[in-house]
């Protein structure tokens, strides 16, 4: 009965070790160089940032789930097209717009070379939490509540810090007034990231 008490006891401990093994949390944070596609834009990349946190979840040998929480900040230029497109909607002459989103993006990850290169993609859902209220006349809303995004890229791992790079493309149409201009999200993110 001992050595069988002592056996689980062994088993359990062991496992429990492995799975710690495989699973970390951590803090990052990164720029983003992001444009907004549409006519209303000018077509350029713009500078923003983003903070949050991730859990790295092993799945095996090779493979990974990553999911993290992420404060994204996104700024934009507005052309002047916008006022032949949206002329009885458009009050100012505001030229940037700045757009916060809560992003969730959840990442298969395949480590390429060991622990050191791991490769990662998968979507991102994000949830507007503002926008410039000046932007358009009455502090209408330009711009829909959600965007539906795919994220792929890689990362480096040295020791308890992470250097990702990425490419995050929007597949939603984010223009919220009407259908006549087609806006999306497109970019990069380079962050550095510490595995707690």
């Amino acid at each position: 009965m001992k050595t069988k008490l002592s056996l689980s006891l062994f088993a359990a401990l062991l496992f429990s070790q492995v799975m710690m093994a495989q699973f970390h949390i951590g803090m990052k944070g990164g720029a983003n160089i992001i444009k907004i596609d549409g006519q209303s834009f000018k077509d350029q990349f713009r500078y923003g940032y983003h903070v949050g946190g991730f859990a790295e979840i092993g799945l095996g040998n090779k493979l990974g789930l990553q999911p993290e929480v992420l404060f994204n900040q996104v700024s934009t230029t507005v052309d002047s097209n916008y006022k032949h497109i949206y002329q009885d909607v458009f009050s100012s002459d505001q030229s940037t717009v700045k757009l916060s989103y809560l992003s969730i993006p959840v990442l298969l990850t395949y480590k390429l070379i060991g622990n050191f290169l791991t490769l990662q993609a998968g979507p991102q859902f994000g949830i507007l939490v503002s926008q410039d209220r000046t932007f358009l006349q009455n502090g209408g809303d330009a711009f829909k509540k959600g965007d539906f995004s795919m994220v792929g890229g890689a990362q480096v791992k040295l020791s308890a810090i992470r250097i990702t790079g990425r490419y995050v493309v929007g597949l939603n149409n984010i223009n919220d007034i009407d259908e006549q201009d087609k806006w999306k999200s497109q970019g990069f993110q380079v962050s550095l990231g510490l595995a707690l």
